[in-house]
């Protein structure tokens, strides 16, 4: 148990940067495994999902050099992997299970590949299917929804796949599959998700072409290695942008973080809510737009939060919720049922959780209703080994009139393993 004392009398000051991002590092180390030469990563997040993305190429003989934050891959080329002598364990990581069934589907070797309990419930299917349309043979729990799956590699053919559901995983397992894929593989989608992916494709000289919605992509070019430095993750900086948007007199700048399109709907609520925000020393690397966001605390107020804003905030709402505790009025959160097949349910979490600490939270099919402002009396809750859940309840500790206790905060290390030091740089005693 953790015992996280009550701040009430502090402010969020100074400025910080946080690791790199988590998606745009797993991607890199995919890309980067395949192409042919040395691939050069700076800022790279030595987090636990993202080393499991690592151990992974390695089992199938690709040698990677770790650095501190920085990757150099000596990639062969994607017919130069190797077949894994040993089951590829991913931990807690959907991101490296979904996309690499796409990347090995097509290669002439089997993989067995698992993962920790949580991520044995998380659904396949959504990858799977597209994936046996394209000609994949796999067995797997639930016939293949779930992990273990056992993936026979086989010759692949393009196909045209409009997405079922809003997901940059499915969209990226399709593309990778579709870069050793007979023909030409095109994803629609219904609205633009995030699109890390296309970006490093096109990097690494993939011939790959965008038009609005439709991705198309086929396996003429090889890939070529390339420099990457990895922006500061939008959903690791979420944390602290509203640990000082709800903190009054709080002014914090988060450096070199990825403005995205595609991910900045946080930076968009947090407008929309009234919070204020500078951004500066914007420049694009890699095709990824970065830069520095400066945030002053000001009163909050309710808002709707649906549709097509959804996607680019999709793993933001856990701390979107505490937010909204904190703003005047009702905060209506829709069509997130997304949120019930991340690393927990993370709908009935975050009610959980906030409800525990005070706040007026009521569970919808598809979210959440939030009336604000509570104030929060601390407690007892669950971190449910969820990382944006521990997270946001350490914020919340925050605010509390009492202290919180929490389970564990372990699976912090996930996706930013110094995130309590960094957040203990920026308290300043009032």
């Amino acid at each position: 148990m953790e015992i996280l004392k009550s701040y009430e009398s502090v402010r969020i000051y100074g400025e910080i940067e946080v690791p790199g991002d988590k998606s745009i590092s797993h991607r890199s180390v995919m890309l980067g495994a395949i192409a042919e030469g040395i691939t050069k990563v700076d800022n790279f997040l030595d987090g636990e999902d993202c080393i499991r993305t690592v151990e992974a190429f390695r089992a199938m003989g690709v040698a990677i050099e770790n650095q501190g934050n920085t990757l150099l891959i000596d990639g062969k080329g994607i017919e130069g992997l190797l077949e894994p002598v040993k089951p590829i364990y991913f931990g807690n990581s959907g991101t490296s299970a979904r996309l690499m069934l796409g990347l090995l589907a097509g290669l002439p070797f089997s993989t067995f590949m698992y993962g920790d309990e949580s991520l044995t419930y998380r659904p396949m299917s959504r990858v799977m299917k597209p994936l046996s349309e394209m000609g994949a043979t796999f067995i797997g729990r639930s016939g293949g929804d779930y992990l273990p799956i056992a993936l026979e590699g086989t010759s692949l053919t393009g196909i045209t796949y409009p997405l079922p559901v809003k997901s940059a995983q499915v969209k990226s397992a399709i593309l990778l599959a579709g870069l050793h894929a007979k023909g030409k593989t095109t994803v629609i989608e219904k609205s633009k998700t995030r699109d890390h992916t296309e970006k490093m494709l096109q990097a690494f000289g993939a011939n790959i072409r965008v038009d609005g919605n439709t991705i198309e992509i086929d396996s003429s070019h090889p890939l070529k290695a390339t420099n990457l430095f990895i922006p500061g993750d939008i959903s690791s900086a979420a944390f602290l942008l509203t640990a000082a948007a709800i903190i009054p007199d709080s002014t914090l700048t988060i450096k070199n973080v990825g403005l995205n399109q595609t991910r900045t709907g946080i930076l968009n609520i947090l407008e929309k809510m009234g919070a204020s925000l500078e951004f500066t020393n914007e420049q694009s690397i890699g095709g990824e737009p970065i830069g520095d966001i400066t945030i002053h605390y000001r009163p909050l107020r309710a808002i709707t939060i649906e549709g097509d804003m959804i996607p680019s905030l999709i793993d933001e709402i856990p701390i979107i919720a505490l937010l909204a505790t904190q703003a005047k009025g009702t905060t209506i959160i829709r069509d997130a049922e997304e949120l019930r097949v991340k690393e927990t349910d993370r709908i009935h979490a975050v009610v959980d959780v906030l409800s525990s600490l005070g706040a007026t939270i009521e569970e919808t099919n598809d979210g959440m209703i939030i009336k604000g402002k509570a104030k929060l009396h601390g407690g007892t809750v669950s971190s449910y080994n969820d990382h944006r859940i521990a997270m946001m309840a350490v914020v919340a500790s925050l605010i509390t009139e009492n202290a919180v206790t929490i389970d564990d905060l372990s699976s912090i290390a996930i996706s930013y393993p110094s995130f309590m030091k960094d957040l203990s740089k920026l308290l300043i005693n009032n």
